[in-house]
Formats: C-alpha cells, sequence, structure tokens
C-alpha cells in the first residue's frame, strides 16, 4: 500500500519561501514520475510540478521560475521548493506518483501553505 507524507508547509508572507517533502512508501520510488498538486480554496485540485524517473522537470504555467522540484531517491523523497510566494498560491498541496497522467494512490493529508499579502 502506497503512503505518501507530506510535509513543510506553514504561513509565510507575499514574497518569501517555503521548501515541502513528501516521503513514499509502499512503491518502488526511483521507478515512478512523482509530482506535487495543490488545491486552493474553492478550486479544483492542479497538478503544479512532476518529476520522472530520469530527473525530466515540468511545471504549470503560473509557477515556472519560482518553485523547483527535486527527488533523492535514496530516501524515496520528493521535493517542492518555493520562492517569490503569492497569495494565490495559497493551497493544501499533496504529492503523489503519477502514471499516465493520472494519480495512481490515494491521496495523503497534504500540508497548507498560506501566503499573506
Amino acid at each position: 500500500q502506497v503512503q505518501l507524507v507530506e510535509s513543510g508547509g506553514g504561513l509565510v508572507q507575499a514574497g518569501g519561501s517555503l521548501r515541502l517533502s513528501c516521503a513514499a512508501s509502499g512503491l518502488i520510488f526511483r521507478l515512478n514520475t512523482m509530482a506535487w498538486y495543490r488545491q486552493g480554496p474553492g478550486k479544483q485540485r492542479e497538478l503544479v510540478a512532476d518529476i520522472t524517473s530520469s530527473g525530466s522537470t515540468n511545471y504549470v504555467d503560473s509557477v515556472k521560475g519560482r518553485f523547483t522540484i527535486s527527488r533523492d531517491n535514496a530516501k524515496n523523497t520528493v521535493y517542492l521548493q518555493m520562492n517569490s510566494l503569492k497569495p494565490e498560491d495559497t493551497a493544501v498541496y499533496y504529492c503523489n506518483a503519477k502514471s499516465l497522467g493520472l494519480p495512481v494512490a490515494s491521496w495523503g493529508q497534504g500540508t497548507q501553505v498560506t501566503v499573506s499579502s
């Protein structure tokens, strides 16, 4: 059974930075594309960034140049470095493995990111 545990969220002022972590278990981590998603207030969950097993990355346009996804296969952990945060980045952030464009595991509890103006 895949388990995903997100951490690192918090309250930050606009322009600040946070680093999110997601520890994964129950899957062959190094073989999986991993992704970060977010769900803002009153919004649908959206894909923010993903990273393939070979390290290729993709980002939604709204975070390009500000967010960086990375992974540590030795620790079964994926990270999201978020810089120059904006109030519109406020959301619960989730990670998941991704296959054929879709998340493959049950969602974890997520980590709340709140950006004040």
